[in-house]
């Protein structure tokens, strides 16, 4: 029997988008919920979140749904990670807090918006892999205004054998992690949980037409392309950032020698106002103010002006 990967943007859709029981076991074990918060029921809504005002933006989410208490619920599984992608999670949520309101409405009847986004790469460093925000006092975080949430999850990071958390939960992320088109067998963990083993059921190839197939091997072309244009991007950038660092040593060590050149030539300008100083019997403390020559060495200078005389001038005349 072959499995299909639940990470590719068909399958996806096909196990939470389709099915409400898998869909809130998987919130409630996925979200930071309290204690006898749970979600007790699911309903779905349109996955594109249409703005009341034309020429605003259209987007388009995985899914989208709400329980009974009007909670609202957006899931994204995200491939390769984009420095956009937060902020395209952060409008949609907000978008979705404020098309709750209809024209009239109080602000009391909106009810929070939790923004789950599941991620195949990494984007941050360390070990964590679990990543919640939400709105806080930053002097007193457990001070919180209550509205919009985000969970991240960065997968590649997730190791079942060093955690502890909810069991419900790690089942969930080795669904998604452990599952693929080369699972030859199932671990029986993941088996003998009901909800689990309904979702593993959805992955079956059998279940899905010759079109859909079509569309899951079109989705992981598309994943290839992009990834080896953001490789290639990166390869191009550090070539540039040598090239430029190279460039950049040069001007630097050009500079640098033109520095050393004026110090130099200064102090040899400098060397040079000194003889003149001594055929005009300067003391020595106002030779140093003019020419910028410690007292010292103006002092070593005189004597030897005064040791060789026309000697000492011409050396300074061919330096």
């Amino acid at each position: 029997m072959r499995y299909l990967d639940p990470k590719n943007d068909l399958t996806f859709k096909k196990v939470f988008g389709e099915h409400p029981h898998l869909l809130m076991s998987f919130l409630n074990a996925m979200l930071p919920l309290d204690e006898g918060s749970e979600i007790e029921s699911l309903e779905y809504l349109p996955a594109e979140m249409v703005p009341q005002i034309p020429e605003m933006k259209n987007t388009i989410v995985d899914v989208r749904c709400k329980d009974k208490n009007g909670r609202q619920f957006i899931v994204e599984m995200q491939i390769i990670w984009t420095d956009t992608f937060m902020q395209r999670i952060l409008f949609n949520a907000s978008k979705a807090y404020v098309k709750q309101l209809e024209k009239g409405q109080n602000y009391i009847q909106l009810h929070p918006v939790y923004a789950l986004s599941l991620i195949d790469d990494t984007f941050e460093p360390g070990l964590e892999f679990y990543h919640h925000y939400k709105i806080v006092n930053t002097q007193n975080p457990e001070r919180q205004i209550e509205g919009l949430e985000f969970v991240f999850i960065e997968l590649p990071k997730f190791k079942p054998e060093n955690l502890s958390q909810k069991k419900l939960q790690v089942l969930w992320l080795r669904f998604l992690t452990e599952i693929d088109e080369n699972s030859a067998e199932i671990a029986a963990e993941l088996m003998n949980q009901s909800e689990i083993r309904d979702a593993i059921d959805c992955l079956q190839e059998s279940a899905f037409t010759k079109g859909e197939l079509e569309l899951y091997e079109r989705y992981w072309d598309i994943i290839r392309v992009e990834r080896t244009r953001i490789e290639d991007a990166d390869a191009k950038g550090i070539k540039k950032g040598f090239k430029t660092g190279e460039e950049i040593g040069l001007v630097k060590g050009e500079e640098i020698g033109l520095v050393k050149g004026i110090e130099q030539g200064a102090k040899i300008s400098g060397y040079k106002t000194a003889v003149i100083g001594f055929k005009r019997d300067m003391t020595d403390a106002d030779i140093s103010e003019l020419t910028g020559l410690n007292v010292d060495t103006v002092a070593s200078l005189r004597a030897l002006f005064n040791k060789y005389g026309q000697e000492t001038e011409s050396h300074f005349d061919e330096a």
